[in-house]
């Protein structure tokens, strides 16, 4: 917790950066330089890896330590990766077992399939499911087709219906896309949005939740939010801007409630993604609000520490349900919760094996 506030980071990553888990170099380079790239310009001092270090297989020790040891978050979200390009779609599903059978209170998992591959993605779903017990779902809208990139439209009834439609069978809640960060020299257009609301339309109890919320599109976005209460905007890598490009996330902030208003602020998930997680909460947290002339000039909200509460985790607890007391009182008897009594939070990447190489 930081704070009084209960948080839920909506998205942690251990991703296998390592070329030796390349499927298809051409692609995956790209992406893998991309992020390492993306995290060094973005991290504070004191938590910057060199690319050629970030550039490794991740274990899921290192984001449990990083994001539960090092950080104020209680709960986060673990996603099985389906990204062709890799061998193990970049975050593999033994992680995820590992993440589930470890810390099954602390890590909430969502399974991830191709829906380009048909049948036997509907194969791999039941199996995830099966044995993950995951509570949504992840897609990307590209594939790799022998290592050609294709992609596909939320609003396919081929392609994605019948994978929304299994996905209620089974009992998932969420369908969380990727969208507004294209995976590379790839077109666009299937990252945009607006495929999202004939989703949302066709399967009203449904959860949508869209990646990258804020990142671009956000016009679009905003009109998402503002119709449909089944669409979430999940703020990974926006929320890297709060402490990199304050006055970007501000804007993007404000891009989001402008059509739905206040209202929208419910259904905003903090989310950091491959980044550790602590600089960017503490200055959302503590120093983060709407400046005068924008709540004067625009009509926005002042950013009270009870909405903050929400972003931070109240609002994905509600969407799945959950008990923030009851969670919090067994949080606090794990191994992370009584280490943190013992010695308290300790320093960015201190907990991990590579902690001599942060900058």
């Amino acid at each position: 917790m930081i704070d009084d506030a209960f948080v839920i980071d909506a998205i942690k990553h251990s991703h296998n950066l390592h070329p030796s888990n390349y499927a298809y170099a051409e692609h995956a380079a790209p992406i893998a330089e991309a992020v390492a790239k993306g995290l060094y310009l973005t991290s504070p001092l004191g938590t910057k890896i060199p690319q050629e270090r970030y550039q490794r297989d991740w274990r899921i020790e290192d984001t449990a330590s990083t994001t539960f040891l090092e950080s104020d978050v209680d709960m986060a979200v673990h996603q099985v990766l389906p990204i062709a390009a890799f061998k193990d779609g970049l975050d593999s599903f033994e992680k995820n077992v590992e993440a589930q059978r470890r810390w099954p209170d602390r890590f909430i998992i969502y399974a991830g399939v191709d829906p380009m591959q048909g049948q036997k993605a509907m194969e791999e779903l039941e199996r995830q499911v099966e044995e993950l017990h995951p509570v949504g779902l992840k897609l990307y809208p590209h594939t790799w087709v022998s290592g050609q990139p294709k992609g596909w439209f939320m609003d396919d009834p081929e392609i994605a219906f019948p994978f929304f439609e299994r996905a209620q069978k089974l009992g998932l809640k969420v369908v969380a896309i990727h969208k507004a960060v294209p995976m590379g020299p790839v077109p666009l257009q299937y990252y945009h949005v607006e495929d999202v609301d004939r989703a949302a339309l066709a399967f009203p109890d449904l959860i949508f939740e869209v990646i990258h919320t804020g990142v671009a599109f956000i016009e679009e976005t905003a009109w998402l939010l503002a119709r449909f209460p089944n669409v979430y905007g999940n703020l990974e890598t926006t929320s890297t801007f709060v402490d990199f490009r304050p006055m970007a996330f501000t804007q993007a902030m404000a891009g989001l409630l402008a059509q739905g208003g206040a209202a929208v602020l419910d259904r905003l998930l903090w989310a950091t993604g491959s980044m550790h997680p602590q600089a960017s909460l503490e200055k959302f947290w503590h120093d983060w609000d709407f400046p005068p002339e924008m709540q004067e000039g625009l009509g926005l909200p002042s950013i009270t520490k009870d909405l903050k509460k929400k972003i931070l985790g109240e609002n994905y607890a509600r969407m799945l349900g959950l008990d923030i007391p009851a969670m919090k009182e067994k949080l606090d008897q794990d191994e992370f919760g009584i280490k943190k009594k013992q010695q308290g939070k300790v320093p960015p990447y201190s907990s991990v094996e590579f902690a001599s190489e942060a900058v």
